[in-house]
Formats: C-alpha cells, structure tokens, sequence
C-alpha cells in the first residue's frame, strides 16, 4: 500500500531552538485535531465508505502521517539544542521528566493521545462531515500556531500545512457531493 520515499513531503527548517514554540506544536502531533487523530480516523472510515471515494480516504491519511513526520521533525529541531533551563523556562520540564527529548504523543498541554479522538459513525456523509470538520479544526489551529512564532522559517512549513487542511476539507466537501448525487440518482429509481 505505501511506498516510503525517504525525505519529507515539504522541507523543515527552523531558524533558532525554541521549546517554548515545540511545546505549542505537539497539539498537532498529539492533540484531538492533530495529524495522528486525522490520520487514523480516515483510515479506519475507509472501511465503511463507498468505493467511490474510499481512494481519496486512502490518499488523505497517508498524507497526514507526512504531516505528522514533519511536525515530529519541526518538534525535534526547535529542542535539538535546548538546555534544561530553556526546557523549564517553556514548560517542559514535566515532559523532559518522563521522555527526555523523546517524542510521544501528547498534545500541548501535556494530555496523552487518546483513541477516543478518532470518530467513526459508519454513515459515510456523517463521516465526512465529521473529516471536514477536522480539516478545518486542523487550518484554525496551524494558522494560530504561525501567529505565535516570528521563526519565518517555521512559519513556511506551517503554512504549508495549513494549505494543505485546506485541500483536505474541498476534497471531502467534493466526496459529499459524489455521494449526494449517487444517493439523488437511486431516489429516481
């Protein structure tokens, strides 16, 4: 199903080590509306949705885990070459106590991912609704994470990230339509 091209879907950069800022990230590594959640929540409905957009199911999940490499890659960056004054000094020291600076997830306050953050109705236009509603959660949150740095470096990736929750949400607007109509076309027979 995947083949795993080894660089990451849009370049990281970071101009200065910054906790404070990978802190504030992980809500989109392991937050309710984070690439993880997103991730496997369009996996797991590609199931019990009709073939006819199940592929766009498929494709939309495998991009967010490259969204969630570079997000773990941004994270990792802005700690790289922080000391534990700078880790205390942006929060993290609860975190450093418990995974050093390894990654897990967690969202910026420190809440561990829970499976709970994955919906799954079984109605496919329920579903997509549900997938719109976080692609459009997930835009929100990368524009205010952009607002909170002045890395303009970080900021590029940020908004590519965002750019690409946008298309996201017109892909699963366009599968409400496709299922719309089929079910508009079975109404006349």
């Amino acid at each position: 199903m995947w083949i795993y091209e080894k660089k990451l879907q849009y370049p990281v950069r970071v101009s200065k080590c910054d906790p404070r800022m990978a802190k504030l990230l992980m809500e989109q590594y392991g937050g309710a509306d984070g690439e993880l959640a997103a991730a496997l929540r369009y996996m797991n409905q590609r199931y019990s949705i009709p073939n006819k957009v199940v592929g766009l199911l498929t494709d939309i999940s495998t991009e967010e885990f490259a969204h969630l490499e570079m997000i773990a890659t941004m994270v990792s960056k802005l700690t790289k070459d922080a000391t534990l004054e700078q880790l205390k000094a942006a929060g993290m020291d609860d975190y450093y106590a418990a995974h050093d600076r390894a990654l897990f997830y967690n969202n910026a306050s420190g809440v561990p991912w829970t499976a709970a953050y994955i919906q799954a109705k079984g109605d496919p236009i329920a579903d997509l609704y549900e997938d719109i509603a976080a692609e459009e959660k997930a835009r929100a949150t990368y524009q205010w994470l952009i607002d909170l740095t002045d890395d303009v470096d970080l900021q590029d990736g940020l908004k590519f990230l965002r750019e690409r929750e946008i298309i996201h949400s017109l892909r699963f607007r366009e599968a409400v339509e496709i299922l719309k109509s089929e079910q508009d076309v079975k109404k006349v027979f």
